[in-house]
């Protein structure tokens, strides 16, 4: 029996499976968002999380001193025990905090003076050829700019044979400087670019009002800029201080000094596996108060 035209026309569609999900998700924004999450941050919960639930458990691992061999879920703190009993430990994290703290300082104090150019002063089209000079060293290998610098600081290398027609010797810095030259030149654009932008978001208005009140470069730059740049400032030095911080190829190429991260590299590579993870555990430690701080200066909101 056939269903006649009219009555067939006034019968409820059956919407397909896909349309029916589509139409859930278009009324619940925050399931989708959730779901288009998941993917991603599972990722990063499996892959970076993971391998630190990893490392934090091999720092509790012992190790036989016999065979040498590291014995998983055998609980001790005998690698912790090690590292704080032993001033050379000690020492390393102070040297490499603090060099981590000079390169940000030196980092801060010669952005400003180029972002501000960039962002306030020059012309649209100086401002762009300007942006790619300061991008075009991230282009480079980051070996390759080492190399050219461990030539450069080296005594018998290009400062010294470019000085030696003018009876002056190479500078002979220490191994120290020349860690803090290089990693500042590595790092600096990465603190240019936070405080350009933070200029730019700087309205006119409020420098305007300040010399309409009477306020000078200087007490403008104190009172009116720099309190707006503390989040960006705050940004820059967390890329600065982190990448100083956990480095390891600058010092052992240009400084033949030890900072965490050869001490961290050396362990492993000898199989001291355990005091290699306590020795990996203080930097993050360091980063997340680091990253407290700077997220109570607003440096989230200039990334």
């Amino acid at each position: 029996m056939s269903i006649p035209e009219g009555p067939r026309a006034n019968l409820p569609q059956r919407r397909s499976l896909s349309r029916r999900v589509t139409s859930w998700f278009n009324a619940h924004p925050r399931a989708t968002l959730r779901t288009l999450l998941a993917g991603p941050l599972g990722w990063i919960g499996l892959v970076y999380l993971g391998s630190l639930l990893v490392l934090l458990l091999h720092a509790f691992w012992a190790k036989d001193s016999f065979t040498g061999k590291v014995e998983p879920f055998n609980w001790t703190l005998d690698a912790f025990i090690q590292i704080a009993s032993n001033p050379v430990y000690s020492t390393i994290a102070l040297r490499t905090i603090g060099i981590a703290l000079l390169v940000t300082i030196t980092d801060v104090l010669l952005a400003l003076p180029i972002a501000y150019y960039m962002a306030r002063i020059a012309s649209p089209r100086k401002r762009g050829l300007l942006l790619v000079a300061v991008t075009m060293p991230l282009w480079a290998s980051y070996l390759v700019k080492v190399y050219a610098w461990r030539t450069i600081l080296q005594g018998n290398g290009f400062l010294g044979w470019a000085l030696a027609p003018f009876g002056i010797e190479g500078p002979g810095l220490s191994e120290i400087t020349n860690a803090w030259i290089v990693l500042s030149y590595l790092w600096l654009p990465y603190m240019i670019l936070p405080i350009y932008a933070g200029l730019e978001r700087i309205p006119n208005s409020l420098l305007e009002a300040s010399a309409d009140l009477g306020g000078r470069a200087g007490m403008t730059f104190r009172r009116v800029i720099f309190p707006q740049l503390i989040p960006a400032l705050a940004a820059g030095s967390i890329f600065t201080f982190s990448l100083s911080l956990g480095d390891y190829i600058v010092p052992d190429l240009v400084a033949d000094a030890k900072f965490i991260g050869n001490v961290i590299y050396d362990n492993s590579a000898l199989g001291n596996f355990p005091v290699a993870a306590a020795f990996s555990i203080l930097p993050v430690v360091v980063m997340i108060g680091y990253l407290l701080v700077t997220r109570r200066l607003g440096a989230f909101d200039s990334l």
